[in-house]
């Protein structure tokens, strides 16, 4: 096992804060193995790169000998997690809990060693839990505690209706530390108030209080919102390879080290090594490319990143236009910003006047510079925005 240093060098990468990292550091000093604790609600089928940074993350503990206690949270699935939420979430079926935590787990173990990983589900201990019972675990927690939650608080102001139901979430999500004897708990920096819950809790149920860890949430494609399925601007980590390959370079020279923290598994040197390259004058296109490769490996092999770079390179890096693409056809002349809106190519004329002053519009394969320009009637064109956005268009 590493010195403490050592781990912590690598427990702290990316990682947004520890609570309290002076009790963590007498845990590791111990010289045993931590249980370490993440949960997953299976409220959707598929996972993609965003919620994979807390499963890295395990990963990482997991490789420094610590013990994965990986929790799916079938019985809070049932209740619904409000946070960030606006107003009460609906709550999922069994039938489609077991559906889903059937996908997670086969999901994860491509990144998890599953001979190494403790898998584990709320409704284990919940399920056994007498009214009188969770009345005494409500008993622990205050309304007052509650409202310190900003989603809680915000929805209470506004006179927006939170069922009581909403208040056991965090109380569950808490005493699942207590069941499951965590010495550390991961979680997005949206689920702090949670983390914390478990901590106290434990106290309150006279055990040692675990530490929390919170990651950054990861940003989309687009580098401003939250990776996300609604938002469309994710990387499902099931998307075909030549899918995640465009994906993974369509993102930002900036936010492509954003991803190296949070989704690489290359050194911490190495990673330093490739920022200097391109400081030095190489191209960030060359470290993104090994980017998409790594993460297409992981999640289905070698052979197919590398069927999906030649597939990249021939469509894109030597300026190719696709043979299929998305077809319109409009009557009459279309300003350009008008068309690339149409055609779906941006989602407004804003954007569209935004992208082409960056130089990212093409028609037919050359750049052009005038987003006002009107497109004439009586033509057929192939409209290109960005690396991975086609559409051939006739005006008639």
């Amino acid at each position: 096992m590493k010195t403490v240093e050592e781990q912590l060098a690598i427990i702290k990468r990316g990682a947004e804060e520890i609570l309290v990292e002076k009790e963590l550091v007498e845990k590791l000093e111990k010289g045993q193995p931590l249980r370490i604790k993440a949960g997953f609600d299976p409220t959707a089928a598929d996972l993609h790169l965003g919620h994979t940074v807390l499963i890295n993350k395990l990963k990482q503990f997991q490789d420094l000998g610590h013990e994965i206690l990986f929790l799916i949270g079938d019985f809070t699935a049932m209740i619904g997690d409000p946070t960030g939420k606006s107003a009460t979430r609906p709550p999922l079926s069994r039938e489609e809990i077991e559906v889903n935590a059937a996908t997670y787990k086969e999901q994860v173990f491509k990144i998890l060693d599953p001979e190494k990983t403790t898998v584990m589900y709320n409704s284990e201990w919940m399920s056994k839990m007498t009214a009188e019972d969770m009345i005494k675990l409500a008993g622990q927690v205050t309304v007052a505690r509650m409202l310190e939650r900003n989603d809680f608080s915000d929805r209470f102001k506004a006179n927006t209706p939170i069922a009581i139901h909403e208040f056991l979430y965090p109380m569950v999500q808490g005493y699942d530390s207590v069941a499951m004897d965590a010495d550390l708990e991961l979680g997005g920096t949206d689920q702090k108030f949670n983390l914390l819950m478990g901590r106290t809790l434990q106290g309150h149920f006279g055990k040692p209080q675990q530490c929390t860890l919170t990651m950054p949430i990861l940003e989309g494609l687009d580098g401003v919102q939250k990776m996300s399925k609604s938002l469309n601007n994710y990387i499902g980590i099931k998307d075909e390879p030549n899918d995640m390959f465009g994906k993974v370079m369509s993102v930002s020279d900036e936010l492509m080290w954003r991803y190296y923290d949070l989704l690489s598994f290359e050194s911490i040197e190495t990673i330093e090594s490739y920022k200097q390259a391109v400081e030095n004058g190489e191209n960030p296109r060359n470290i993104k490319v090994k980017l998409a490769m790594e993460i297409i490996e992981r999640f289905h092999s070698k052979e197919a990143a590398e069927s999906a770079l030649k597939d990249f390179e021939t469509k894109f890096s030597k300026n190719a236009i696709p043979d299929e693409m998305p077809e319109f056809s409009f009557d009459g002349e279309l300003p350009l910003a008008n068309l690339l809106k149409e055609a779906g190519l941006v989602a407004s004329t804003s954007d569209a006047h935004r992208m082409t002053k960056q130089g990212a519009v093409k028609i037919n394969g050359e750049k052009v510079d005038n987003s006002r320009q009107t497109m004439p009637a009586g033509t057929t064109s192939v409209y290109q925005v960005g690396k991975r956005k086609f559409a051939r268009v006739t005006l008639n």
